[in-house]
């Protein structure tokens, strides 16, 4: 994927325990693998794809530092281990982003002129995001490209789904890719069979790889590494990697971003 300009995907959900950040990892992994410059900036306070990817912070960051400019991001840059992938670190001072946002001039637009520093140095930042809707959340959506979605084939996911489309909508975010697709999925169940049909008429831009709700899955959090680094030929790596090619299909075809 030839990219002109630094891509963002913010990796998102309002409600936690959904996939995310084990699509975020993956994901991030196999942009990296297909030889672009990546970074994943771990937003979550909890810090689970720091863990994941064994990036520990060398040195305290805070978010009232970065907010007010003390910090440059591209000084805690960790590298993963990993070619081409590198990670920006989780602080606990995160659960705080939104306070320090709020204190400045044009809040919405903070994230977004931060990460302006990043724009020499990769192809493609990656968002993995807390669960919640805030003044974070509403800077993540106005810095990204893409938002890439997992959803749990319950009623309660799809409404969700619709109130952040309805945002998007409202907000006149045109360039904005929303690309959501079903995370741990049991067609064994007759609610994940219905919910997941139903939306699909609903939702075009449902992505067509689904995630089923497999143990391998799971474990990723035990081997601290990328799924389709350690098991890329097992039928779940596979699954990431049809994930991330659809994803790089959309955004080949978006139209171009106004941020």
């Amino acid at each position: 994927m030839a990219l002109a300009k630094m891509k963002i995907i913010a990796v998102t959900n309002i409600k936690g325990g959904v996939g995310k950040t084990t699509t975020a990892v993956n994901l991030a992994f196999l942009c990296a693998a297909r030889g672009q410059n990546t970074l994943l900036w771990d937003l979550d306070p909890q810090g689970a794809a720091t863990y994941t990817l064994r990036c520990e912070s060398n040195e305290h960051a805070s978010a009232k530092k970065l907010v007010a400019g003390k910090r440059e991001l591209p000084e805690l840059i960790v590298p993963t281990g990993h070619d081409k992938l590198d990670v920006l670190p989780s602080d606990f001072s995160y659960r705080n982003f939104d306070v320090h946002l709020s204190e400045r001039k044009h809040p919405t637009e903070r994230l977004l002129k931060m990460s302006r520093k990043l724009h020499d140095l990769y192809a493609v930042l990656f968002l993995d995001c807390p669960p919640g809707i805030s003044l974070l959340s509403e800077n993540v959506l106005r810095a990204a490209d893409a938002v890439v979605v997992p959803l749990i084939p319950t009623p309660l996911s799809v409404r969700m789904l619709t109130q952040l489309r309805d945002f998007i909508v409202a907000s006149n975010w045109t360039g904005l890719a929303l690309l959501p697709f079903f995370s741990m999925v049991d067609r064994r169940k007759s609610l994940h069979h219905d919910v997941i049909a139903s939306t699909r008429e609903n939702f075009p831009e449902l992505l067509t790889t689904e995630v089923p709700y497999w143990s391998e899955i799971e474990r990723m959090s035990l081997h601290r590494a990328p799924l389709p680094a350690y098991a890329p030929r097992s039928a779940a790596g596979q699954i990431y990697a049809a994930l991330w090619k659809e994803i790089e299909m959309r955004l080949d075809q978006a139209p171009p971003s106004s941020s």
